[in-house]
């Protein structure tokens, strides 16, 4: 694909990334009905260049045209949202599902049923409505949610082992596994003290 391809492609998959970060702000400040208790500690959000959808796109096995993009590739537009508590994710993973727009096209909760390796997040592919002039067109969005503690571990996961590949990987992949285990249950030490995700959403 042609660098003016890419650029004309990925707008709206822009487009659909900043009306789900509007949502979410939203959803941050109106979640509890209190603006000293928000859910989101921060977001990070991005489009993904032009190289790297061309490699996920040859991997595939497929040749890296605009076309094949946009049938095989559903993070092209990616949102990470750093929260609090598990409960703050869940809350908002359930408004989310809420909103009779929106199409969720896939989720795994790897809260509830974490990775081999220890990896815990909430992700979801949904599909946000852009309008534009000659109708309405569904582009997907991946989301994942993530703890303050689940976004540390992958992190340092992904930089030791992902990005640096090492003689004792394997010893190395064993001993992060332990830390996931550890920060588990640092978090359930602080859950103790969140009323606010506990009490005021557990009828919604």
């Amino acid at each position: 694909m042609t660098d003016e391809e890419y650029i004309n492609f990925i707008q709206p998959y822009d487009d659909a990334r900043q009306m789900l970060l509007t949502r979410l702000d939203v959803l941050n400040h109106t979640l509890y009905g209190d603006s000293t208790s928000h859910p989101i500690h921060y977001i990070q959000s991005r489009i993904k260049t032009k190289n790297s959808m061309e490699e996920k796109i040859v991997k595939k096995e497929k040749a890296p045209s605009v076309e094949n993009a946009k049938d095989y590739l559903q993070d092209i537009a990616g949102v990470r949202v750093i929260c609090y508590f598990v409960d703050d994710i869940y809350n908002l993973v359930k408004k989310m599902k809420n909103q009779s727009d929106l199409i969720i096209i896939r989720e795994s909760d790897y809260i509830a049923q974490p990775k081999s390796n220890g990896y815990r997040s909430y992700h979801m592919i949904i599909g946000m409505p852009v309008y534009c002039l000659d109708g309405m067109e569904y582009f997907p969005v991946e989301i994942q949610f993530r703890t303050i503690s689940m976004d540390f571990w992958a992190s340092m996961e992904h930089r030791l082992v992902y990005k640096k590949k090492c003689d004792n990987e394997e010893s190395l992949r064993e001993e992060l596994k332990t830390y996931a285990e550890m920060l588990v249950e640092i978090e359930k030490q602080f859950e103790q003290h969140n009323e606010v995700g506990r009490i005021k959403l557990k009828n919604a």
